[in-house]
């Protein structure tokens, strides 16, 4: 017996030391950018091996939040170059927000016709809907941007959010697994009662269903949050570019002799906070959801 629990405290041990050596590793480029972030750009290079960061300084937030001037920017090894973040930071959440409404409402009826909804066909048209999961986004790019173009919806936040507006094969397959669990007793009482099909979605489906709606609404926005090439081609004046497009242009606008690398990953660090606090709060709840919904 006391073999038996040693050797089940080694396996339990090295479980552990796994774990803790993965975790290190995914935190890691965080660290290394908190690292650079908080490091003086001019001297960011005498000591590149060094945990810590090189002649510690905020200055790099202080570019990115435009808070310095150029005499310190420039001071401090910076190129000059500027980023209105704050409202980059808008046009980031006021998209985001858009596409994770309505997606998610668009995908959540479309996963309660096919999950809950008795039609001809259904099975093989949720089939032929989910092999839409296989097309790369890139090939649709460029129809994409000509009906934008020719719609005049260019630079606008229309032309920004217009592709993922509606429903999606993955959201919609996420919410038809948790809708197929729901009772179809309550659904049957409902009918008794003499409730529609949209009292029955809006009063009895969604309300039992608001832990998944929930997850897909936050992978909805996270993905929204990160995306890059389609606000890259359509988003290009200041007032309705977002913040990932701006890292990209902030970067090119240093010269290449000595990019502001402080200021650059003072400024993703900056970007990925919101995305970091939200998988930090609501991690458990996005794991808990995909196991009940069940996708494996």
């Amino acid at each position: 017996m006391s073999h038996a629990l040693r050797r089940l405290s080694r396996r339990r041990t090295a479980a552990w030391a796994i774990l803790v050596l993965f975790v290190l590793i995914t935190l890691l480029p965080f660290y290394w950018m908190l690292r650079i972030s908080l490091s003086n750009n001019r001297t960011l290079f005498a000591n590149p091996g060094s945990l810590m960061p090189t002649d510690f300084t905020f200055g790099a937030f202080k570019r990115v939040l435009g808070i310095a001037t150029l005499a310190e920017a420039t001071a401090e090894g910076g190129s000059g170059a500027n980023i209105d973040f704050w409202r980059y930071l808008a046009n980031s959440v006021v998209t985001s927000a858009v596409i994770t409404v309505c997606q998610v409402f668009f995908s959540a009826m479309a996963a309660y016709a096919f999950a809950r909804l008795r039609w001809p066909g259904r099975e093989k048209v949720f089939f032929v809907f989910l092999t839409a999961l296989m097309i790369p986004p890139i090939f649709t790019a460029l129809p994409n941007f000509v009906t934008v173009k020719q719609l005049g919806l260019l630079n606008t936040y229309a032309g920004i959010v217009l592709p993922y507006l509606f429903m999606t094969p993955f959201a919609v397959f996420f919410l038809r697994q948790f809708f197929l669990n729901i009772s179809r007793e309550v659904e049957e009482a409902a009918i008794v009662d003499g409730a529609g099909h949209a009292h029955i979605f809006f009063r009895l489906i969604v309300p039992m269903s608001s832990a998944p709606i929930a997850t897909i609404s936050l992978l909805v926005y996270i993905g929204a949050w990160n995306e890059y090439f389609w606000p890259l081609l359509v988003g290009q004046e200041n007032d309705v570019r977002v913040l990932t497009v701006a890292l990209g242009i902030f970067r090119a606008q240093s010269p290449q002799a000595g990019p502001d690398w402080s200021g650059l990953m003072a400024a993703t660090l900056l970007a990925a906070l919101p995305v970091i606090a939200l998988f930090t709060v609501f991690g458990r709840w996005i794991v808990n959801s995909i196991q009940f919904s069940g996708i494996k």
